[in-house]
């Protein structure tokens, strides 16, 4: 499971430090693609493959359930580590989350994947969702019960 926040900078080639913690759980390759909101999610292999599973199991039919799998699908890309523990982000997947060389980026853990926000959007978000976490907690436990 991954957990914990991290803010690093991203280096002028794209590259980004992962700390050792998610790097352990990640393994050798995983995959990074678009996420829903401006930031990126990162998977193990494993992970991947069961959202994979998900994904094809959606009906082709439903126009939302095409543009879901085709929004991540053409996003991914399979990602390994440099010997000093980075990654290199594609430049198309920096320009969906608004990372920019030489600026912060927070590597946050979701549970089942790692979320790679621009530092100061980041900030934002939690910002903007802090005050309303009573409501949306709410609303997930309403959906989990059904």
């Amino acid at each position: 499971m991954f957990m914990g926040e991290y803010a690093h900078m991203i280096d002028v080639k794209g590259r980004v430090i992962l700390p050792a913690d998610f790097r352990r759980d990640l393994g050798d390759t995983f995959i990074l693609t678009r996420g829903l909101e401006p930031c990126l999610y990162l998977y193990s292999q494993e992970v991947w493959e069961q959202v994979t599973q998900k994904l094809l199991a959606l009906p082709v039919l439903r126009t939302e359930a095409r543009a879901v799998a085709r929004f991540l699908f053409s996003g991914a890309r399979r990602i390994e580590c440099d010997k000093q523990g980075r990654v290199l982000i594609p430049a198309g997947l920096r320009s969906h989350a608004g990372i920019v060389p030489r600026q912060d980026v927070v590597l946050a853990g979701a549970g089942n994947h790692i979320e790679v926000w621009n530092g100061s959007q980041w900030l934002t978000y939690k910002n903007d969702t802090t005050p309303h976490l009573a409501d949306l907690a709410s609303a997930v436990a309403d959906c989990v019960s059904n």
